[in-house]
């Protein structure tokens, strides 16, 4: 699987994750403080992350920073994305599952290595569920994407 990593501060974690992603077997691509040169401000560098899954360039994403939520929020105003701060394995588990979640949001601050591992393990062994409610919310959130502002869509 491709998946672009973002992060606002090259951290010890961000190293981390990485390397465990790498380790499981996927291609990582990275944004802002991972690499040279690029723009490391959290919102410039989870919507780089978060546009390539958009379209289609890479399967998920995780994005960072330090806290996981401004990541987060801008990954989230890219249409298509639907980005979930995690912050344990049941979070991450129901964000794939219920939410049909592409991109992964994590703060740097708290996530332990034991902690990372476990939450990736999650987000992977899950899929987006096959609930008829659940993915017509999905559907809905979709929906939203083209939303004209007013309340109603096209």
């Amino acid at each position: 699987m491709r998946i672009s990593v973002s992060s606002d501060m090259d951290e010890p974690v961000a190293r981390l994750l990485l390397a465990e992603l790498r380790g499981r077997g996927h291609d990582v691509v990275t944004h802002g403080a991972l690499r040279a040169g690029d723009d490391p401000r959290w919102a410039v560098c989870s919507e780089a992350a978060a546009r390539e899954v958009a379209s289609g360039a890479s399967d998920q994403a995780v994005v960072c920073c330090w806290t996981g939520t401004g990541a987060s929020i801008a990954a989230n105003k890219v249409p298509g994305v639907r980005a979930a701060l995690c912050t344990d394995a049941y979070t991450a588990d129901g964000a794939r599952r219920w939410n049909d979640a592409n991109v992964l949001a994590l703060g740097l601050r708290l996530t332990s290595e034991p902690l990372l591992k476990e939450i990736l393990d999650a987000w992977f062994a899950a899929e987006a569920g096959s609930d008829a409610d659940d993915r017509e919310n999905v559907a809905h959130i979709a929906r939203l994407d083209v939303s004209r502002g007013d309340g109603r869509t096209g």
